[in-house]
């Protein structure tokens, strides 16, 4: 049973605390595992020059509610064991919509998350005169990876080259370079890395170059685009659970066969939409969880894209989310605003491996929020819920 413990969250430019919610200990129905208290206070001067150093024409801090995920049971390669989330949110009824989700999850044993893959892209576009030329030019790109990986290591102390792609296009050639950013989300350090063998590019061709430009807009970057499932960009992570009938009923207040039902009925409408991937609401979580902890909000864009499934299964439910484009990060950007730095602390995403445990949580997240809107719509309380919480 975990023990009581005290977390303080600063809240920019409030005079009003925020009062942690308790919840029933794991495995326990007689005592409370965590009471969690917020500290009330003021940014200091320093905190506020930070914010001039962050941004052009700084005026200030905009607040947010921000509501705490609690006991979030987690089994994956960098993450194991119980976590509480912050959640900066407007909306009613969301928090307690995914609260209930890992409610179902925890009793159930807990998801399994796991970070498959990673890595940030930046894709380049040379124009040449004719294809021939375009051709010879990616030969060439082929036998200097090498000499691009040295390249990376002179403009960071972090970034390293992971693979080169090419996609020709008669006299256009662009190219996608992979690099893995440690704890970083690490745009910026792709960008710049790029940009350093691209300049080399230019001065060593071997054939005339008649434009370039350091983005193609081919990569994805802050939009939906059809690569996004077929690849993966930022994190790539994959949660899993398998919820029994009797947790269904009691926590979920549904039942297996009417979830997995509703949900490939909402997967084949969503499909004659035209949407990018099946799935219920992920952009709903990692909004919340990426304001709370500094992300850069405009990659929910891309990062809530992938595929959700619910089905039933002899005496349950199993659900499943894949997010191949997580961008996130522990550090640089706004993660070492006062927030962030306290959000990810109490994550526990701080350090070695911080960044694939937070995809970890990041995942086990978005399912708890597509087990609970699913059991919603088809028990048809989603309605109530929000008349009742939304304000």
């Amino acid at each position: 049973m975990r023990t009581q413990k005290k977390i303080e969250y600063q809240l920019s430019l409030s005079g009003k605390g925020l009062k942690g919610n308790k919840t029933q200990a794991p495995h326990s129905s007689a005592q409370a595992s965590n009471s969690t208290s917020y500290s009330r206070r003021r940014l200091s001067e320093s905190e506020w020059e930070l914010g001039r150093q962050k941004i052009e024409n700084f005026i200030g801090y905009c607040n947010t509610p921000v509501g705490q995920l609690c006991d979030l049971l987690v089994h994956g390669h960098y993450a194991e064991g119980y976590y509480d989330l912050p959640l900066a949110t407007t909306e009613g009824a969301l928090i307690a919509s995914y609260q209930r989700g890992a409610k179902a999850a925890r009793l159930a044993g807990g998801f399994t998350s796991i970070c498959i893959a990673e890595g940030v892209q930046r894709a380049p576009l040379f124009i040449l005169n004719n294809l021939h030329d375009s051709l010879q030019l990616q030969a060439w790109i082929t036998d200097q990876r090498s000499v691009f990986q040295k390249i990376t290591s002179q403009h960071s102390n972090y970034a390293q080259l992971q693979s080169v792609h090419f996609q020709p296009e008669a006299n256009r050639l662009i190219i996608l370079f992979e690099f893995s950013t440690g704890e970083a989300a690490g745009q910026n350090m792709a960008t710049f890395c790029t940009d350093a063998i691209c300049r080399y590019i230019l001065e060593n061709s071997p054939v005339a170059i008649t434009q370039f430009y350091i983005e193609s807009n081919y990569g994805g970057d802050k939009k939906p685009n059809a690569r996004a499932l077929q690849n993966h960009r930022g994190k790539k992570a994959i949660a899993e659970v398998t919820i029994p009938d009797a947790v269904v009923r009691k926590v979920l207040k549904s039942d297996s066969e009417s979830m997995a039902k509703y949900f490939w009925n909402q997967s084949v409408a969503a499909n004659l939409s035209g949407v990018n991937g099946i799935q219920g609401h992920f952009a709903n979580g990692l909004a919340a969880l990426f304001l709370a902890t500094g992300q850069d909000m405009a990659c929910v864009a891309e990062a809530a894209q992938g595929i959700s499934r619910i089905e039933a299964v002899p005496g349950g439910i199993y659900a499943a989310v894949t997010l191949p484009n997580l961008i996130c990060g522990t550090v640089g950007g706004g993660t070492n605003l006062p927030t962030a730095r306290e959000g990810l602390r109490m994550m526990r995403c701080q350090g070695s491996d911080s960044a694939r445990r937070y995809a970890e949580l990041a995942a086990a997240l978005v399912l708890c929020g597509e087990i609970s809107i699913t059991a919603a719509m088809a028990a048809d309380h989603f309605t109530r819920a929000h008349r009742v919480l939304g304000r």
